[in-house]
């Protein structure tokens, strides 16, 4: 992936800072993509303090306007963009019973559409050079649901059916549409539960451990490269085997 360019949504922390870092590493060149700015503006300068090039653009993935005003800047800032990682998304829980329509259709928006949207956005390019590579980050929710979550389960598992329907319409022109789904990463939404709460989850991981974002970013980077060249329409489970 030497010189291709890879845009990362929520790019500005955890997993999609990692994830940045990681193909920077590799030899992209990356766009950061998130609300914040100034956060993504940290994370493309500690890409650069590496002697890599990387750009900090700002979107907002519920709005398809922002959606394509975003990626048409970064692309002509920095050129058409080869590999697209949606990562970006959000929670808004509550049981389904007294789930507010606002908080689902924002879940569904910004994780779903927002996705779309920023898939349509570059598929012209990819196309247009015969390769491409896009990865969604989903969740081991998306596969095996999970309570007081109906918005963000669906709108996971609507990813997965997304990454497989792209799979499909992309293969002739050398695209690759896959996804990473992972199960409990060690971030700023875990880092808030108990220690109650994090030895009842832990005990329903194989592997009897939550995982890491380098461990997101080192998939993540398996499917951007070229040893995955053969490789589409796949969901890759890095879940300690909570889900099999």
């Amino acid at each position: 992936m030497v010189n291709r360019n890879a845009l990362i949504t929520g790019g500005n922390r955890g997993i999609g800072r990692v994830c940045a870092l990681r193909l920077a590493a590799a030899g992209a060149r990356v766009i950061v993509a998130a609300r914040n700015i100034e956060k993504c503006e940290a994370v493309a300068a500690e890409i650069r303090a590496t002697g890599k090039e990387a750009l900090a653009i700002a979107v907002d993935m519920s709005s398809k306007q922002s959606i394509q005003a975003a990626f048409s800047q970064a692309a002509k800032d920095f050129g058409p963009i080869s590999i697209l990682v949606n990562n970006a998304g959000i929670t808004k829980d509550g049981l389904a019973l007294r789930m507010k329509e606002d908080d689902w259709n924002s879940v569904l928006q910004t994780n779903l559409s927002g996705s779309f949207f920023a898939m349509q956005a570059v598929m012209q390019g990819m196309m247009k050079e015969r390769w491409g590579r896009m990865i969604n980050i989903v969740s081991v929710v998306g596969e095996m649901g999970n309570a007081g979550q109906a918005n963000y389960v669906a709108s996971k598992a609507g990813l997965i059916g997304l990454t497989k329907s792209l799979a499909r319409e992309l293969a002739s022109r050398n695209i690759t549409v896959n996804a990473v789904a992972p199960g409990f990463i060690e971030t700023d939404m875990t880092a808030v539960l108990t220690d109650e709460q994090k030895a009842a989850m832990k005990a329903i991981i194989p592997l009897a451990r939550f995982g890491q974002s380098e461990d997101i970013a080192a998939a993540v980077e398996f499917l951007a490269g070229d040893n995955a060249s053969y490789i589409t329409g796949h969901v890759l489970d890095v879940n300690g085997g909570m889900y099999m």
